[in-house]
Protein backbone atom coordinates (compact mmCIF):
# COMPACT_ATOMS: atom_id res chain seq x y z
CA UNK A 1 0.00 0.00 0.00
CA UNK A 2 2.97 2.12 0.91
CA UNK A 3 4.80 1.24 -2.21
CA UNK A 4 1.52 2.22 -4.26
CA UNK A 5 1.41 5.46 -3.13
CA UNK A 6 5.47 6.49 -3.79
CA UNK A 7 4.99 5.20 -6.93
CA UNK A 8 1.88 7.49 -7.83
CA UNK A 9 3.64 10.29 -6.61
CA UNK A 10 6.94 9.39 -8.37
CA UNK A 11 5.22 8.58 -11.82
CA UNK A 12 3.60 11.90 -11.50
CA UNK A 13 6.28 14.36 -10.39
CA UNK A 14 8.70 12.29 -12.87
CA UNK A 15 6.07 12.65 -15.89
CA UNK A 16 5.61 16.36 -15.37
CA UNK A 17 9.70 17.73 -15.12
CA UNK A 18 9.87 14.68 -18.50
CA UNK A 19 7.17 16.39 -20.22
CA UNK A 20 8.54 20.34 -19.42
CA UNK A 21 11.76 19.32 -20.46
CA UNK A 22 10.89 17.29 -23.43
CA UNK A 23 8.89 20.50 -24.60
CA UNK A 24 11.94 22.81 -24.49
CA UNK A 25 13.54 19.88 -27.01
CA UNK A 26 10.46 19.45 -29.01
CA UNK A 27 10.57 23.61 -29.86
CA UNK A 28 14.24 23.74 -30.40
CA UNK A 29 14.29 20.19 -32.99
CA UNK A 30 10.76 21.53 -34.47
CA UNK A 31 8.82 18.41 -33.48
CA UNK A 32 5.38 20.26 -33.47
CA UNK A 33 2.02 19.60 -34.65
CA UNK A 34 -0.61 22.51 -35.92
CA UNK A 35 -3.46 23.16 -33.51
CA UNK A 36 -5.60 25.99 -34.31
CA UNK A 37 -4.36 28.85 -33.84
CA UNK A 38 -0.80 27.42 -32.72
CA UNK A 39 1.84 24.97 -33.25
CA UNK A 40 2.02 22.44 -30.01
CA UNK A 41 5.50 20.11 -29.40
CA UNK A 42 4.58 16.70 -29.72
CA UNK A 43 6.90 14.78 -27.61
CA UNK A 44 4.94 14.35 -24.55
CA UNK A 45 4.30 10.54 -25.33
CA UNK A 46 7.91 10.09 -24.82
CA UNK A 47 7.54 11.57 -20.85
CA UNK A 48 4.47 9.15 -20.14
CA UNK A 49 5.68 6.25 -21.71
CA UNK A 50 8.99 6.75 -19.93
CA UNK A 51 7.58 7.62 -16.67
CA UNK A 52 5.40 4.92 -16.39
CA UNK A 53 8.41 2.19 -17.70
CA UNK A 54 11.00 3.59 -15.45
CA UNK A 55 8.88 3.63 -11.89
CA UNK A 56 7.06 0.36 -12.79
CA UNK A 57 10.42 -1.48 -13.99
CA UNK A 58 12.10 0.37 -10.63
CA UNK A 59 9.42 -1.65 -8.67
CA UNK A 60 10.09 -4.99 -10.83
CA UNK A 61 14.04 -4.56 -10.56
CA UNK A 62 13.86 -4.15 -6.33
CA UNK A 63 11.15 -6.53 -5.94
CA UNK A 64 8.68 -4.47 -3.53
CA UNK A 65 6.08 -4.70 -6.05
CA UNK A 66 6.59 -6.95 -9.07
CA UNK A 67 4.50 -6.61 -11.86
CA UNK A 68 4.57 -10.16 -12.39
CA UNK A 69 4.92 -12.10 -16.50
CA UNK A 70 1.64 -11.06 -17.02
CA UNK A 71 1.68 -7.63 -16.36
CA UNK A 72 5.65 -7.38 -17.23
CA UNK A 73 4.91 -8.43 -20.96
CA UNK A 74 2.34 -5.60 -21.06
CA UNK A 75 4.58 -2.96 -20.03
CA UNK A 76 7.43 -4.39 -22.66
CA UNK A 77 4.74 -5.01 -25.79
CA UNK A 78 3.42 -0.90 -24.61
CA UNK A 79 7.01 0.11 -24.89
CA UNK A 80 7.50 -1.09 -28.25
CA UNK A 81 4.37 0.52 -29.25
CA UNK A 82 4.86 3.77 -28.24
CA UNK A 83 8.62 3.26 -29.98
CA UNK A 84 6.64 2.54 -32.97
CA UNK A 85 4.37 6.23 -32.37
CA UNK A 86 7.48 7.82 -31.94
CA UNK A 87 8.45 6.87 -35.57
CA UNK A 88 5.17 8.25 -36.52
CA UNK A 89 5.41 11.63 -34.85
CA UNK A 90 8.71 11.97 -36.85
CA UNK A 91 7.96 10.31 -40.26
CA UNK A 92 4.87 9.14 -41.98
CA UNK A 93 3.66 5.92 -41.07
CA UNK A 94 0.81 4.27 -42.93
CA UNK A 95 -2.10 4.05 -41.11
CA UNK A 96 -1.80 -0.06 -42.35
CA UNK A 97 1.63 -0.17 -40.48
CA UNK A 98 0.33 1.01 -37.13
CA UNK A 99 -2.78 -1.30 -37.05
CA UNK A 100 -0.23 -4.11 -37.99
CA UNK A 101 2.83 -3.02 -34.93
CA UNK A 102 -0.56 -3.13 -32.71
CA UNK A 103 -2.16 -6.43 -33.26
CA UNK A 104 1.28 -7.94 -33.17
CA UNK A 105 2.08 -6.60 -29.68
CA UNK A 106 -1.50 -7.48 -28.41
CA UNK A 107 -0.84 -10.73 -29.81
CA UNK A 108 2.34 -11.55 -27.83
CA UNK A 109 0.37 -10.33 -24.51
CA UNK A 110 -3.03 -12.07 -25.04
CA UNK A 111 -3.25 -15.44 -22.91
CA UNK A 112 -4.06 -18.06 -24.90
CA UNK A 113 -3.52 -20.78 -22.10
CA UNK A 114 -6.71 -19.21 -20.71
CA UNK A 115 -8.56 -17.65 -23.04
CA UNK A 116 -7.66 -20.50 -26.17
CA UNK A 117 -6.91 -19.98 -29.78
CA UNK A 118 -10.26 -18.57 -30.71
CA UNK A 119 -10.53 -16.49 -27.82
CA UNK A 120 -7.40 -14.55 -28.14
CA UNK A 121 -7.93 -14.02 -31.47
CA UNK A 122 -11.08 -12.22 -30.10
CA UNK A 123 -8.99 -10.46 -27.77
CA UNK A 124 -6.04 -8.93 -30.48
CA UNK A 125 -9.42 -7.74 -32.11
CA UNK A 126 -10.86 -5.97 -29.03
CA UNK A 127 -7.40 -4.60 -28.20
CA UNK A 128 -6.36 -3.34 -31.31
CA UNK A 129 -10.07 -1.37 -31.84
CA UNK A 130 -9.49 -0.14 -28.21
CA UNK A 131 -6.37 0.92 -28.94
CA UNK A 132 -7.49 3.39 -31.42
CA UNK A 133 -10.68 4.42 -30.09
CA UNK A 134 -8.39 6.25 -27.58
CA UNK A 135 -6.29 7.35 -30.03
CA UNK A 136 -9.38 8.78 -31.69
CA UNK A 137 -9.80 11.11 -28.31
CA UNK A 138 -6.31 12.99 -29.22
CA UNK A 139 -7.59 15.73 -31.05
CA UNK A 140 -8.29 17.94 -28.42
CA UNK A 141 -5.92 19.41 -25.50
CA UNK A 142 -6.51 16.94 -22.67
CA UNK A 143 -9.07 15.29 -23.27
CA UNK A 144 -6.94 12.04 -24.07
CA UNK A 145 -5.28 12.57 -20.66
CA UNK A 146 -8.39 13.19 -18.96
CA UNK A 147 -10.32 9.76 -20.15
CA UNK A 148 -6.95 8.20 -19.54
CA UNK A 149 -6.38 8.89 -16.16
CA UNK A 150 -10.12 8.31 -15.28
CA UNK A 151 -10.15 4.67 -17.24
CA UNK A 152 -6.97 3.71 -15.63
CA UNK A 153 -8.01 4.30 -12.09
CA UNK A 154 -11.32 2.02 -12.99
CA UNK A 155 -9.19 -0.71 -14.23
CA UNK A 156 -6.92 -0.31 -11.60
CA UNK A 157 -9.80 -1.28 -9.62
CA UNK A 158 -11.21 -4.33 -11.58
CA UNK A 159 -7.76 -5.48 -11.80
CA UNK A 160 -7.66 -5.30 -7.73
CA UNK A 161 -11.11 -7.07 -7.44
CA UNK A 162 -9.32 -10.26 -9.68
CA UNK A 163 -6.17 -10.51 -7.50
CA UNK A 164 -3.97 -8.90 -10.38
CA UNK A 165 -2.00 -7.08 -8.21
CA UNK A 166 0.83 -6.61 -11.31
CA UNK A 167 -2.07 -5.03 -13.22
CA UNK A 168 -3.27 -3.12 -10.80
CA UNK A 169 0.22 -1.49 -9.77
CA UNK A 170 1.21 -0.63 -13.52
CA UNK A 171 -2.51 1.01 -14.00
CA UNK A 172 -2.33 3.63 -11.14
CA UNK A 173 1.01 4.16 -11.96
CA UNK A 174 0.14 5.08 -15.76
CA UNK A 175 -2.73 7.06 -14.25
CA UNK A 176 -0.14 9.05 -11.77
CA UNK A 177 1.95 9.09 -14.94
CA UNK A 178 -1.04 10.62 -17.03
CA UNK A 179 -2.50 13.12 -14.19
CA UNK A 180 1.82 14.23 -14.25
CA UNK A 181 1.42 14.78 -18.23
CA UNK A 182 -1.54 16.98 -17.65
CA UNK A 183 0.17 19.66 -15.58
CA UNK A 184 1.63 20.27 -18.73
CA UNK A 185 -0.92 19.27 -21.24
CA UNK A 186 -4.26 21.24 -19.43
CA UNK A 187 -5.90 23.46 -22.24
CA UNK A 188 -4.42 25.62 -23.29
CA UNK A 189 -2.07 22.60 -23.98
CA UNK A 190 1.96 23.53 -23.76
CA UNK A 191 2.71 19.92 -25.20
CA UNK A 192 0.94 17.31 -26.83
CA UNK A 193 1.07 13.61 -26.21
CA UNK A 194 1.28 12.95 -30.38
CA UNK A 195 1.27 9.30 -31.50
CA UNK A 196 3.64 8.13 -29.60
CA UNK A 197 1.36 8.63 -26.27
CA UNK A 198 -1.72 8.13 -27.76
CA UNK A 199 -0.61 4.27 -28.49
CA UNK A 200 1.09 3.75 -25.79
CA UNK A 201 -2.05 4.66 -23.35
CA UNK A 202 -4.66 3.48 -25.59
CA UNK A 203 -2.23 -0.28 -26.07
CA UNK A 204 -1.78 -0.69 -22.71
CA UNK A 205 -5.31 0.38 -21.22
CA UNK A 206 -6.65 -1.47 -24.03
CA UNK A 207 -4.94 -4.64 -23.16
CA UNK A 208 -5.35 -4.57 -19.47
CA UNK A 209 -9.00 -4.16 -20.15
CA UNK A 210 -9.02 -7.69 -21.93
CA UNK A 211 -6.83 -9.18 -19.42
CA UNK A 212 -8.99 -7.94 -16.59
CA UNK A 213 -12.11 -9.68 -17.99
CA UNK A 214 -10.92 -12.43 -20.04
CA UNK A 215 -12.25 -15.69 -18.89
CA UNK A 216 -15.61 -14.21 -17.63
CA UNK A 217 -19.30 -14.85 -18.48
CA UNK A 218 -19.23 -13.15 -21.70
CA UNK A 219 -22.50 -10.99 -20.99
CA UNK A 220 -20.79 -9.39 -18.11
CA UNK A 221 -17.66 -9.24 -19.59
CA UNK A 222 -18.90 -7.48 -22.90
CA UNK A 223 -20.96 -4.99 -20.50
CA UNK A 224 -17.87 -4.06 -18.30
CA UNK A 225 -15.11 -4.07 -21.83
CA UNK A 226 -17.53 -1.78 -23.84
CA UNK A 227 -18.52 0.58 -20.85
CA UNK A 228 -14.89 1.37 -19.99
CA UNK A 229 -14.48 2.24 -23.26
CA UNK A 230 -17.78 4.12 -24.84
CA UNK A 231 -16.48 7.68 -24.64
CA UNK A 232 -13.56 6.37 -27.24
CA UNK A 233 -15.62 4.01 -29.17
CA UNK A 234 -18.36 7.06 -29.53
CA UNK A 235 -15.55 9.43 -30.84
CA UNK A 236 -14.29 6.57 -33.24
CA UNK A 237 -17.97 6.51 -34.41
CA UNK A 238 -17.99 9.88 -34.97
CA UNK A 239 -14.75 10.49 -36.74
CA UNK A 240 -15.29 7.51 -38.96
CA UNK A 241 -14.59 8.58 -42.93
CA UNK A 242 -15.21 12.15 -41.94
CA UNK A 243 -12.29 14.51 -41.29
CA UNK A 244 -12.68 16.91 -38.18
CA UNK A 245 -15.90 14.73 -37.50
CA UNK A 246 -14.30 14.14 -33.59
CA UNK A 247 -16.52 14.28 -30.46
CA UNK A 248 -13.93 17.43 -29.41
CA UNK A 249 -14.56 19.12 -32.67
CA UNK A 250 -18.42 19.10 -32.90
CA UNK A 251 -18.30 20.53 -28.94
CA UNK A 252 -15.92 23.28 -30.29
CA UNK A 253 -18.68 24.16 -33.09
CA UNK A 254 -21.72 24.34 -30.91
CA UNK A 255 -20.10 27.20 -28.68
CA UNK A 256 -17.84 24.74 -26.29
CA UNK A 257 -14.58 25.90 -24.63
CA UNK A 258 -11.89 24.29 -24.40
CA UNK A 259 -12.03 23.31 -21.02
CA UNK A 260 -15.36 22.91 -21.30
CA UNK A 261 -14.78 20.41 -23.59
CA UNK A 262 -12.40 18.48 -21.30
CA UNK A 263 -14.81 18.88 -18.23
CA UNK A 264 -17.91 17.55 -20.74
CA UNK A 265 -15.74 14.22 -22.09
CA UNK A 266 -13.98 13.70 -18.89
CA UNK A 267 -17.55 13.66 -16.83
CA UNK A 268 -18.64 11.17 -19.76
CA UNK A 269 -15.45 9.24 -19.28
CA UNK A 270 -16.41 8.96 -15.76
CA UNK A 271 -20.07 8.02 -15.94
CA UNK A 272 -18.94 5.21 -18.33
CA UNK A 273 -16.06 3.72 -15.96
CA UNK A 274 -18.41 4.14 -13.06
CA UNK A 275 -21.24 1.43 -14.41
CA UNK A 276 -17.97 -0.71 -16.09
CA UNK A 277 -16.22 -0.56 -12.42
CA UNK A 278 -19.74 -1.46 -10.39
CA UNK A 279 -20.86 -4.14 -13.06
CA UNK A 280 -17.06 -5.72 -12.19
CA UNK A 281 -17.74 -5.40 -8.41
CA UNK A 282 -21.45 -7.04 -8.27
CA UNK A 283 -23.57 -3.76 -7.49
CA UNK A 284 -24.85 -3.55 -11.30
CA UNK A 285 -26.23 -6.11 -13.31
CA UNK A 286 -24.74 -6.40 -16.56
CA UNK A 287 -28.20 -4.67 -18.48
CA UNK A 288 -26.88 -1.23 -17.48
CA UNK A 289 -24.87 -1.30 -20.09
CA UNK A 290 -27.52 -0.81 -22.49
CA UNK A 291 -28.00 2.68 -20.94
CA UNK A 292 -24.47 3.36 -21.94
CA UNK A 293 -25.12 2.23 -25.25
CA UNK A 294 -27.98 3.80 -25.31
CA UNK A 295 -26.41 6.71 -24.61
CA UNK A 296 -23.42 6.36 -27.09
CA UNK A 297 -26.07 5.73 -29.97
CA UNK A 298 -27.56 8.73 -29.36
CA UNK A 299 -24.43 10.75 -29.62
CA UNK A 300 -23.70 9.96 -32.25
CA UNK A 301 -26.86 10.33 -34.39
CA UNK A 302 -27.35 13.37 -32.76
CA UNK A 303 -23.50 14.12 -34.10
CA UNK A 304 -24.56 13.08 -37.27
CA UNK A 305 -27.20 15.03 -38.12
CA UNK A 306 -27.46 17.83 -35.37
CA UNK A 307 -26.18 21.33 -35.26
CA UNK A 308 -22.95 20.34 -34.72
CA UNK A 309 -22.75 17.71 -37.61
CA UNK A 310 -21.52 20.22 -40.57
CA UNK A 311 -17.86 19.42 -41.33
CA UNK A 312 -15.98 22.04 -43.11
CA UNK A 313 -17.01 24.92 -45.37
CA UNK A 314 -20.20 24.65 -47.33
CA UNK A 315 -20.04 23.70 -51.32
CA UNK A 316 -21.84 25.97 -53.67
CA UNK A 317 -25.27 24.02 -55.57
CA UNK A 318 -24.47 23.08 -59.02
CA UNK A 319 -26.12 25.46 -61.69
CA UNK A 320 -29.11 23.59 -63.34
CA UNK A 321 -28.74 22.67 -67.07
CA UNK A 322 -28.88 25.23 -69.69
CA UNK A 323 -28.17 28.26 -67.00
CA UNK A 324 -25.14 30.70 -68.30
CA UNK A 325 -21.87 30.19 -66.23
CA UNK A 326 -21.48 32.86 -64.11
CA UNK A 327 -19.95 36.09 -64.75
CA UNK A 328 -15.93 36.80 -63.28
CA UNK A 329 -15.91 39.67 -61.12
CA UNK A 330 -14.37 42.72 -63.50
CA UNK A 331 -11.04 43.81 -63.17
CA UNK A 332 -10.84 47.02 -61.37
CA UNK A 333 -10.07 50.14 -63.50
CA UNK A 334 -7.00 52.14 -63.32
CA UNK A 335 -7.54 55.65 -64.16
CA UNK A 336 -4.61 56.86 -66.53
CA UNK A 337 -3.33 60.29 -66.79
CA UNK A 338 -3.46 61.59 -70.29
CA UNK A 339 -0.41 61.11 -72.24
CA UNK A 340 1.70 64.29 -72.85
CA UNK A 341 3.27 65.66 -75.63
CA UNK A 342 6.00 63.82 -77.08
CA UNK A 343 5.01 60.11 -75.79
CA UNK A 344 6.79 57.55 -77.63
CA UNK A 345 3.47 56.30 -78.89
CA UNK A 346 -0.88 56.21 -77.64
CA UNK A 347 -0.70 52.39 -75.91
CA UNK A 348 2.30 53.34 -73.53
CA UNK A 349 1.97 53.88 -70.28
CA UNK A 350 1.33 57.77 -69.60
CA UNK A 351 4.01 59.67 -67.66
CA UNK A 352 2.57 61.16 -63.97
CA UNK A 353 2.29 64.77 -63.73
CA UNK A 354 5.43 66.21 -61.84
CA UNK A 355 3.88 67.61 -58.54
CA UNK A 356 2.88 71.44 -57.77
CA UNK A 357 5.02 73.33 -56.00
CA UNK A 358 3.08 74.41 -52.84
CA UNK A 359 2.34 78.54 -52.82
CA UNK A 360 4.58 80.50 -51.22
CA UNK A 361 2.95 82.84 -48.60
CA UNK A 362 2.40 86.68 -49.39
CA UNK A 363 5.54 88.67 -49.16
CA UNK A 364 8.04 86.32 -49.61
CA UNK A 365 10.31 86.47 -52.52
CA UNK A 366 10.31 83.92 -54.90
CA UNK A 367 12.79 80.72 -54.68
CA UNK A 368 15.88 81.79 -56.89
CA UNK A 369 17.20 79.00 -59.38
CA UNK A 370 21.28 78.09 -57.70
CA UNK A 371 22.93 79.42 -61.39
CA UNK A 372 20.90 82.47 -60.86
CA UNK A 373 21.64 82.72 -57.03
CA UNK A 374 25.10 82.07 -57.22
CA UNK A 375 25.49 85.25 -60.65
CA UNK A 376 23.64 87.51 -58.55
CA UNK A 377 26.65 86.84 -55.26
CA UNK A 378 29.50 87.66 -58.01
CA UNK A 379 27.75 90.75 -59.06
CA UNK A 380 26.89 91.98 -55.85
CA UNK A 381 30.60 91.38 -54.34
CA UNK A 382 29.12 88.81 -51.68
CA UNK A 383 31.10 86.17 -50.87
CA UNK A 384 30.49 83.11 -52.55
CA UNK A 385 30.14 80.90 -49.27
CA UNK A 386 27.40 78.25 -49.07
CA UNK A 387 23.71 78.90 -47.65
CA UNK A 388 24.29 77.60 -44.32
CA UNK A 389 27.31 79.46 -43.56
CA UNK A 390 25.55 82.66 -44.85
CA UNK A 391 23.17 82.41 -42.30
CA UNK A 392 25.61 82.17 -39.95
CA UNK A 393 27.16 85.07 -41.51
Amino acid sequence: MLYGIVAAIAALLLTAVLAALLRMVALRLGVVERRKPRAVPLLGGVAVAGGTALVAGVGQWTAVAPLGSQAGRLLVAGVAVALLGLVADLRVVPPVVQVAGVGLAAALVMPYGELGVLGGMSGVALTVVGTFAFVSLDHADGVLGTVGVVTAFALSGCAAMEVMDGTAVLMSVLAAALAGFLMQGRPPARIVPGRCGALFAGFVLASAAVLVHGGRETGSEGAALFSLTAVGLADLALAAGRPGGHLAHRLRRIGLTRRGITVVIGAAAFAGVSVGLLIDLGRLDAGAAWWVAGAVALVVLVGRVGPGARVGRSQPSPAPKGSAPPRAPAARRVRAFPASKGSASPGAPAARRPARPLPASRGAVPPRPPAARRAHAHASGEPNVPRSDARCV
